[in-house]
């Protein structure tokens, strides 16, 4: 018998209709972190054969869109193409498809794999790259994004880079996932729009005080909460956090 015959969600999969066990990691993710709520505008980047389609209509419901290089087999109420998910024409062919923006961008595309891992790894990361750099153009503001990423040197980097983008990022690792599998997924919720990202240096003014007796700064509109800092101060800051209406930083340097 083959090994894939043995596995439960293999077998799960056959009899509940999906076409890949790997639906059921979309569905424990959304289950934990609720990436894909009624109505939203879904694209699914690297999508063949269409477990993970299935998965979105399902929980959705409204305009879903898939993307491979292979074709998809139909699946009712999905819109799918043929498209390299590395190239900048892409984004233009699936905003056609949805008329307008999505609401979430998920990815479980993976590298033919060599057996070489350091080079495996290093593909999958720039895989994943090329999908945030989709879907940083495709989300609408507070979008959501999942990704899977093979671990490795390079995993952290690619994370916090994530992490610069996004309200809030975690990896994880769903049950459906093969115990001696390295894949993790990168789950990020609410893109950010905000003029300034994570360890950014900036020179600001502390406007007035919150609430909390901290500072606050404005940037292009954007509030800065500077802990321990006084009304009127000139200081260099780094940011800390970034939160869709807010951000966070720390005093560096009092200018006088």
């Amino acid at each position: 018998m083959a090994r894939d015959q043995k596995d439960y969600y293999y077998r799960l999969a056959k009899q509940e209709g999906y076409r890949a066990r790997s639906a059921y990691k979309l569905l424990q993710i959304n289950e934990k972190f609720h990436i894909i709520t009624r109505g939203d505008s879904v694209v699914d980047l690297g999508a063949a054969p269409g477990g993970w389609l299935q998965v979105a209509a399902k929980l959705s419901g409204g305009c879903i869109v898939g993307v491979d290089l292979d074709g998809i087999a139909p699946i009712p109420g999905v819109k799918t193409f043929v498209a390299d998910i590395t190239h900048e024409s892409t984004v233009n062919l699936v905003k056609d498809a949805l008329e307008g923006e999505a609401d979430v961008v998920i990815c479980d595309a993976a590298p033919n794999l060599t057996g070489a891992w350091h080079r495996d790894h290093a593909v999958s990361v720039d895989l994943a790259r090329s999908a945030l750099k989709i879907a940083k153009k495709l989300l609408k503001p507070r979008g959501n994004f999942v990704v899977k990423v093979f671990q490795g040197d390079l995993f952290l980097d690619y994370l916090n880079e994530v992490r610069k983008e996004f309200s809030s990022v975690h990896a994880h690792s769903p049950l459906a996932s093969r115990k001696e599998s390295a894949e993790t997924y990168v789950v990020a919720k609410k893109l950010l729009t905000s003029p300034v990202r994570r360890g950014d240096v900036l020179d600001v003014q502390i406007e007035h005080l919150g609430k909390s007796g901290d500072g606050v700064a404005i940037v292009e509109g954007f509030a800065i909460i500077v802990r321990k800092a006084q009304q009127g101060e000139k200081l260099r800051v780094k940011i800390d956090a970034v939160k869709p209406n807010f951000a966070f930083a720390d005093i560096l340097e009092r200018k006088g």
